[in-house]
């Protein structure tokens, strides 16, 4: 047995039995236990690649009947015109466990299949409802003038194919660089789940560098070659990211990755790097060099992480070990290449410090940063108020599965942003500045505890049906929970009598009362309000989930609400 595949069964075992009952509410089906491990490695295989929570990843499935070979998929946020979706497709081999079988051609074909057909709005699909609703927000989302990239994860615990047809067939397929199909093995997802142990090693520097000791930190500041980087990248690889906060982009389909590899690249080009690139910034536990030496130091490191940087690094290493994309590459004219780096010696103590250095040099990006507030004192006092009404506010990222009384504080965010704010469209597809743009919108120093948990009981509900319409319920409920959650606040506001401003710690026990007694009730009152607006724009027509999609995402209902 392949140790790695051992790890990993064993997750994957974990997973089935701890979130069985939750995977067959999602699929709408029962499983037997085989199906159920094969479900948990398609859940494992979304949370790690893509760094989802579990209720995140199982919310993706849309593995069952007419699936196209998807079993899950994910769709980011629109970035400059562009957005990325992930499609996975799993095969887990549950008896052999060592690792060496390898992906099967079918698989292959069908997941070529599914970008052909599932990408372009002219084409009429037979798909099940979990996978069309998914479908038809992405060609919603392609007919507005969004430019999708799709990342295609082949999962099994074995090998990559290995008939030379399968690969013919992606290539056959002309996508260009608008869709990768990348195999996710075992070995992958360990190392990846290693990522916290420490790394120790010694970097390379050329040239002269600048050496301060600065206000309880030290400070080294030099160049470095791109074949170093790429040399770390390849002995540590994700290890190094851990405090990064942006997930890979990709080389292709995204246009400053491409810029990287178009430079290194170039011969003509390739000097002027140094100059073209922002540089990376490490931080490390403690560093150490030879003090006299006058230049080209070997700086001793341990502890050490990336924490700007990180799309640069593993472009570099992606361009330089992926002969495939790199037909033509002179590995030996790259001496002349070079990056900046700035390495941080900080207190291991100072953990505050350290989220404000990411900080301060990702936030010009539109990046996931709710890891980064969570040591806002707005937000350590509501963890204080929500912790009085019975509830956990879990600031910071965690593991483990959450329980009913706790609440994460990027669910509060779209919580509130919808529910309060009035913004619903903005909190289902504005993901990225819910703590960048918006984070003074939705977090003001008057939320109350109270008004993040009656607005995430309201928010649980709406997105409790989507999940799971009622028997009869409109198609529309599958793209509307942010407008339900937010109409079901409306409801409730009124029934107690009183304006936002005054529900707090007092008012929460009467709030909570009401949302299980007429918690289904607000719903269904929602649900009609929705279906007179629609009426009111659309008339007495059919109306179909591409447009049902769009009118959603853009908030053309609210003028009506």
């Amino acid at each position: 047995m392949n140790i790695n595949a051992g790890i990993i069964d064993q997750q994957v075992r974990g997973l089935s039995q701890r979130l069985r009952a939750r995977f067959e509410e999602a699929l709408e089906t029962k499983l037997d236990d085989q199906r159920a491990r094969s479900v948990g490695f398609v859940v494992l295989c979304m949370k790690t690649m893509l760094d989802l929570s579990e209720d995140e990843a199982v919310d993706a499935l849309t593995e069952g009947g007419n699936d196209f070979g998807v079993d899950a998929a994910h769709i980011g946020d629109v970035i400059d015109g562009e957005f990325v979706v992930t499609l996975a497709q799993g095969k887990y081999h549950h008896e052999n466990l060592d690792g060496t079988r390898g992906f099967p051609q079918s698989g292959v074909e069908k997941a070529v299949q599914a970008v052909a057909a599932l990408f372009d709005p002219s084409k009429r699909l037979t798909i099940n409802p979990r996978l069309l609703s998914q479908v038809e927000e992405v060609r919603s989302l392609i007919l507005d003038g969004n430019i999708p990239n799709v990342r295609f994860l082949l999962c099994s615990n074995g090998q990559p194919w290995k008939h030379p047809e399968s690969q013919d067939i992606i290539d056959r397929a002309r996508f260009g660089n608008r869709a990768r199909f990348e195999h996710v093995d075992h070995d992958k997802l360990v190392a990846i789940l290693q990522s916290t142990a420490p790394v120790k090693d010694t970097l390379q520097f050329s040239g002269k560098a600048i050496v301060e000791d600065f206000n309880y930190a030290r400070i080294f500041v030099g160049k470095v070659a791109v074949t170093e980087l790429a040399r770390l990248m390849d002995q540590h690889g994700d290890r190094l990211l851990e405090r990064n906060i942006r997930r890979y982009l990709g080389l292709q389909g995204n246009r400053v990755n491409e810029g990287i590899h178009a430079t290194l690249m170039n011969e003509a080009e390739r000097p002027n790097f140094y100059f073209y690139n922002n540089g990376v910034t490490l931080i490390c536990d403690r560093f150490d060099y030879n003090a006299l030496q006058s230049e080209n130091h070997k700086v001793r490191v341990e502890g050490l992480q990336i924490i700007n940087g990180g799309q640069t690094s593993k472009t570099i290493h992606r361009t330089l070990h992926a002969p495939q994309l790199t037909p033509g590459l002179d590995a030996s004219g790259l001496e002349s290449a070079f990056v900046l780096v700035r390495l941080y010696q900080v207190p291991r103590d100072a953990q505050s410090f350290v989220q404000t250095i990411t900080y301060a040099t990702n936030s010009q990006n539109p990046v996931d940063l709710k890891d980064l507030r969570s040591g806002d004192d707005l937000q350590k006092n509501l963890e204080l108020s929500i912790e009085q009404l019975g509830f956990v506010y879990r600031r910071q990222r965690s593991e483990r599965t959450l329980t009913p009384t706790e609440i994460t504080v990027g669910t509060a965010a779209e919580a509130v942003l919808a529910v309060w704010r009035g913004q619903p469209q903005q909190a289902k597809f504005r993901s990225g500045d819910r703590f960048g743009k918006l984070y003074g919108d939705i977090f003001t120093t008057d939320l109350s505890g109270a008004q993040v948990v009656v607005a995430v009981l309201l928010f649980r509900i709406a997105e409790n049906k989507r999940k799971r319409p009622p028997a009869g319920a409109p198609d529309f409920v599958r793209y509307a929970s942010y407008f339900v959650a937010m109409l079901m606040g409306r409801s409730l506001l009124s029934d107690l009598g009183i304006e936002l401003r005054k529900l707090d710690h007092r008012v929460f026990p009467q709030a909570q009362r009401l949302i299980e007694e007429r918690g289904e009730a607000y719903f269904e009152a929602a649900v009609a309000s929705l279906s007179e607006a629609l009426r009111k724009v659309y008339g007495d027509q059919q109306v179909p989930l591409l447009r049902l999609s769009a009118t959603f995402r853009r908030g053309d209902l609210l003028q009506y609400l």
